[in-house]
């Protein structure tokens, strides 16, 4: 049982970084409708700097898990160092295999699946409990520290982030202020369904938020 379980949280965990490191990729192909907060700053980095989208996603990370260690005075568990360092590999991998898209439908096809997926992918790896990625853990500071719920807490954290993109920057657009209003709905639709399935599962409670 033991061992059905753990398997089961490695199984969310990987799925989950994999499928939002796609969604991630699609928003960024869908460009012409901007891309995520997070993605502002990442982009308008890479830009200036020359490093690569991932590799601005590992450093910023990096950054935000200095932050939290400093305010929880607790190390965070190895799936955070994990997550980060995976999503910036699939981040370029991905941006790498998939081609450009152009096109008005096709471009809003893609940032639609884009969004979803990202949105369902961090719902679905936070369940697993393993570590969550540097973001998410901030979110998550704001939920327990300041009393928000997951959507309030996401989206006042992607608000100021596109903000800070921009003034560095960074592309942002109708896509950008949909991402950040739209993003905490569906973590917090996901976060829900995926822990009914990995109860379902395993019999085990997640206890993430």
């Amino acid at each position: 049982m033991m061992k059905q379980a753990f398997f089961t949280r490695c199984l969310f965990f990987l799925t989950g970084i994999l499928l939002l490191s796609l969604g991630i990729t699609l928003t960024i192909k869908g460009q012409i409708f901007g891309v995520g907060s997070w993605d502002v700053l990442h982009i308008g980095l890479a830009k200036t700097m020359g490093l690569t989208i991932g590799t601005w996603s590992i450093l910023i990370g990096l950054a935000i898990i200095a932050f939290d260690i400093v305010i929880t005075k607790k190390f965070p568990l190895p799936g955070t160092f994990i997550d980060m360092f995976l999503a910036g590999i699939f981040i370029d991998i991905f941006n790498y295999l998939i081609p450009d898209i152009d096109g008005f439908w096709m471009q809003l096809l893609s940032y639609v699946c884009g969004l979803l997926l990202l949105g369902w992918g961090c719902g679905m790896y936070m369940v697993a409990n393993l570590g969550i990625g540097p973001r998410d853990s901030l979110m998550l500071l704001m939920v327990h520290k300041l009393g928000w719920s997951v959507t309030r807490s996401r989206t006042t954290m992607e608000v100021s982030v596109a903000l800070i993109g921009f003034l560095l920057g960074g592309p942002i657009g109708v896509g950008t202020v949909l991402m950040a209003f739209g993003l905490g709905p569906i973590v917090q639709f996901a976060l829900t369904y995926n822990e009914k399935l990995f109860m379902r599962w395993t019999g085990v409670k997640s206890a993430v938020v």
